[in-house]
């Protein structure tokens, strides 16, 4: 066969591979596009809305971290404190995609062809931001804190020491003979400040050894009635909801019934006592306040080497912000030694500072954040002995700064949409 056949049937052949490749190839394209557009929409929307989403869970919370620290300047500087919320994000994102083909390069042309693939996003964040003002957020920001919320932090395994040392502007010691003595948390008041110390620090240490209760008092209230007032059927009523007791001597009903009395942090359940010993306990307490809390250290108990009664007298969020801001100035906390009764402290934790903070002319570098003010920049210490003390302290700050604040008005908008 001439040479000039054979070439032509193989140029033929070629021919007829090229062109069932380019089928495949197109194929292969639609498929890849496909599964492209799909991946696109089924995966990349929830992994950049998982991103979004943190991205600015970080950035507020960066915010009012921030915002706390220049309020604690501003309170030393004798400035007006001011908080500003987020009330919305409202994050629009656009997906897009587009997919082509190119010959590959090198070869014959037109045997092989490559898919080419692009895509975009793009995000358009609205954040809306407001003021939180008014009356109401002014009167929660004024009002001392409740024992309840004292009680719910202690739950969450804070040391009595930090929040007491943060949350109690003076403790008051009492005795039977009603003779008062009122230490004030302040390193201004030299004597008062260290007996306070001194009573946060016992009570700390008792809680070292998981012996330190926070319940509320249980008291039982008592009523008598003439038995001649009381129906059949009235009588039923009354026996779910009190202890029904007849007194034949006088014809009358005694009436019984256990309640809630103010929290009492003790040495001891609550429980054991008799009622006689719990009502003792509740006159010498007094007409308690919400926003008081009352303690009981008893002897042969853990801890009972110091026998004290007292109540601590709760702060509101502002002065929490000027006891902290005055750390900056004049009043700075110092160590005070524990009392000799006092049982050993958990690795003798006992820093001077409720919160230490850092005052440079540069931005501190292993700070975990820091703000400006005056050209200087001021920061939570967070290296040292006593850095995980201080990270606690200002952890603590932040939930007592969400327990103040109000709810922050939302405006009319979702707070995420995904446009595909």
């Amino acid at each position: 066969m001439p040479l000039g056949g054979i070439a032509g049937k193989i140029i033929q052949l070629t021919d007829r591979e090229i062109f069932m490749n380019s089928i495949l190839h197109r194929y292969l394209l639609r498929l890849v596009q496909g599964m492209l557009i799909l991946s696109m929409a089924g995966c990349v929307s929830p992994i950049a809305l998982n991103r979004a989403v943190l991205a600015y869970d970080d950035a507020i919370t960066d915010a009012i971290s921030q915002q706390l620290m220049i309020n604690i300047v501003r309170a030393r500087y004798r400035q007006p404190v001011h908080f500003t919320g987020v009330s919305n994000i409202a994050a629009t994102f656009n997906f897009q995609a587009n997919a082509g083909a190119m010959p590959a390069l090198g070869g014959l042309a037109g045997a092989s062809i490559l898919p080419v693939f692009g895509g975009s996003i793009t995000e358009n964040p609205t954040i809306s931001i407001v003021p939180i003002e008014g009356e109401d957020f002014t009167k929660r920001l004024l009002t001392p804190f409740t024992q309840n919320k004292l009680t719910l932090l202690l739950r969450q395994r804070f040391d009595v020491d930090m929040l007491l040392r943060m949350m109690a502007q003076e403790v008051r010691l009492l005795h039977e003979a009603r003779e008062n003595g009122a230490y004030r948390n302040s390193p201004a008041a030299k004597n008062g400040y260290e007996m306070f110390r001194r009573i946060v620090l016992h009570l700390s240490a008792i809680q070292d050894h998981n012996q330190l209760f926070a319940e509320p008092l249980p008291l039982v209230n008592t009523w008598t009635i003439p038995a001649g007032s009381v129906k059949p059927e009235g009588f039923l009523a009354l026996q779910k909801e009190f202890t029904v007791h007849y007194n034949a001597q006088d014809n009358t009903y005694v009436l019984r019934k256990q309640v809630a009395g103010p929290i009492v942090i003790t040495n001891y359940d609550p429980d054991i006592l008799s009622e006689e010993e719990r009502e003792k306990l509740q006159q010498l307490v007094g007409d308690w306040n919400s926003s008081d809390i009352a303690f009981d250290i008893r002897a042969g108990h853990y801890g009972g080497e110091w026998p004290m009664t007292g109540v601590f007298r709760l702060r509101s969020f502002h002065s929490i912000l000027g006891f902290l801001g005055k750390a900056l100035g004049d009043e700075l906390g110092y160590y005070v030694e524990k009392d000799p009764r006092t049982p050993p402290i958990l690795n003798d934790e006992n820093p001077n500072l409720t919160m230490e903070f850092i005052v440079a002319d540069t931005s501190p570098a292993d700070a975990d954040f820091s703000i400006r003010w005056n050209n200087r920049y001021y920061a939570v210490n967070t290296t040292g002995p006593h850095a995980r003390w201080n990270r606690d302290a200002f952890q603590l700050l932040f939930l007592l700064f969400q327990m103040t604040v109000t709810d922050i008005p939302r405006v009319g908008v979702p707070s995420i949409t995904i446009a595909k």
